[in-house]
């Protein structure tokens, strides 16, 4: 493993070794006009459940990052996004799986938001009141808190 790959519950097993191949995922950082920002909970009956990330979701084949994108917060949270752009890539090593998150900024969308997986939402601020936060959104509370010069911790 690289030393830009951040690792959750490196206590844990790895699935499919540590050779395994990283599954590219397109991740939505929606952005309002004032500034707060939409996390989502992880549905339930998947890894993770009940903890908060962007929303998104797994890059299919052929597909670009931007496409899957479109697809991810149609199918997921019932929005259509104006322009996405790309922002930041970080790896993280899951126990579950080897991820490659593409995160964009999406700043326009139409439609209301809808969680089509049973899932909750929140417009955040820093620091983020929900919790548990998924390891792969710190960093991205991280940026954020550089980007708005907020000093201290960025979630609970």
């Amino acid at each position: 493993m690289n030393a830009g790959t951040l690792v959750a519950d490196g206590e844990l097993p790895r699935e499919g070794g540590a050779d395994r191949a990283a599954v590219e995922v397109a991740v939505g950082v929606l952005i309002r006009a004032d500034g707060a920002f939409l996390l989502t909970s992880r549905p339930p009956g998947k890894v993770y459940e009940g903890y908060w990330e962007f929303p998104g979701g797994k890059v299919e084949p052929g597909e670009s990052v931007e496409q899957a994108l479109r697809r991810e917060l149609l199918e997921e949270i019932g929005i259509r996004v104006g322009a996405v752009h790309p922002w930041r890539v970080e790896r993280v090593d899951y126990p579950h799986a080897l991820v490659c998150l593409n995160f964009c900024k999406v700043f326009e969308w139409t439609g209301e938001l809808h969680m089509h997986e049973g899932q909750s939402f929140a417009w955040q601020q820093l620091p983020v009141r929900v919790s548990p936060v998924l390891p792969g959104t710190i960093p991205v509370l991280q940026w954020f808190a550089r980007e708005r010069h907020f000093d201290g911790s960025t979630h609970t």
